[in-house]
């Protein structure tokens, strides 16, 4: 594989105040590094508030583009972070699960981590899959349709899912490999 594979491709971090830092730093890192531009999309302008253990105040991060004015269209993949608040957050706003159910209509790679499916089940955008998360989620996930497996990383069509922090080298790796093929 070459050694940046993901160059020319743009990747969309959905993400918004309470977002797991860690989640969002080395997926966004691992992509980056591998060639591709990332742009951070959340509810409003200016910057998000990150945290350490869902309950720490981590860094704040500038976005790039509010979701609501961000078109699928425009990027390659998409990234879905966990944090518990994250995605509890996304999930209840019209335009990101709009944005989200979109972009899985296209058949575009994403990747999602820990509690980061909450915004997938909000799309409808995980009946028929299989995927793992945080084991909270896993029942909303069998109730909207999709399959939950126990494990470090899964992929189904494009569609890669991790755990929990303690997944993120396996998930890094994995996203990299599923956004470099693209569309499914």
């Amino acid at each position: 594989m070459p050694q940046h594979p993901l160059t020319g491709k743009t990747v969309a971090i959905l993400a918004t105040d309470g977002v797991e830092q860690v989640e969002l730093v080395q997926p966004r890192a691992a992509v980056e590094e591998a060639g591709a531009s990332t742009e951070l999309l959340s509810l409003k302008s200016g910057s998000i508030q990150a945290m350490n253990h869902d309950v720490e105040p981590g860094d704040s991060f500038p976005v790039d583009q509010v979701v609501g004015e961000a078109s699928p269209d425009d990027y390659d993949a998409l990234l879905l972070p966990g944090g518990t608040t994250n995605p509890d957050k996304l999930r209840q706003d019209p335009a990101a699960v709009g944005f989200v159910k979109q972009f899985a209509a296209t058949g575009k790679p994403i990747g999602v981590i820990c509690h980061g499916p909450w915004t997938l089940v909000e799309a409808d955008a995980v009946r028929g899959r299989t995927l793992t998360s945080y084991p909270s989620v896993r029942t909303d996930i069998r109730n909207a349709g999709g399959t939950v497996v126990d494990q470090e990383v899964v992929t189904d069509n494009g569609l890669v899912s991790s755990r929990n922090p303690d997944d993120l080298p396996a998930f890094c790796a994995k996203i990299v490999e599923e956004f470099t093929e693209g569309r499914h």
